[in-house]
């Protein structure tokens, strides 16, 4: 059974950083993409970052450009997501992904696990 635990969550002001990480067990996971995921309350959930297999490659939305950073550890089976700066804009439920495949995408039906989300609340 895949499951996906995130962690690192909280709540900060504007300008400060967290680090969420996801600790992955059930499946392969060094073999397959991996992303993080955000929804604020009334919205979609949509993609922040993502990586491929190998960490070599990444997807970041043009929102957190040169703010986040999505990086993998395949020995631990942990991804993280390092967010500087951050924004009011950035409070929402954010979720780490497994995906489908090896490489990176940003289309939400590559994912297929999913973890319970932590909360990230940013005041201005």
């Amino acid at each position: 059974q895949v499951q996906l635990v995130e962690s690192g969550g909280g709540s900060v002001q504007a300008g400060d950083s967290l680090r969420l990480s996801c600790v992955a067990s059930g499946r392969t996971f060094s073999t397959l993409s991996m992303g993080w995921f955000r929804q604020a309350p009334g919205k979609e959930r949509d993609l922040v970052a993502a990586i491929n297999w190998s960490g070599d490659s990444t997807y970041y939305a043009d929102s957190v450009k040169g703010r986040f950073t999505i990086s993998r550890d395949n020995v631990k089976n942990m991804v993280y997501l390092q967010m500087n700066s951050l924004k009011s804009e950035d409070t929402a439920v954010y979720y780490c992904a497994s995906g489908r495949n090896s490489y990176v995408t940003s289309r939400r039906g590559s994912y297929d696990y999913w973890g319970q989300g932590t909360q990230v609340t940013v005041s201005s």
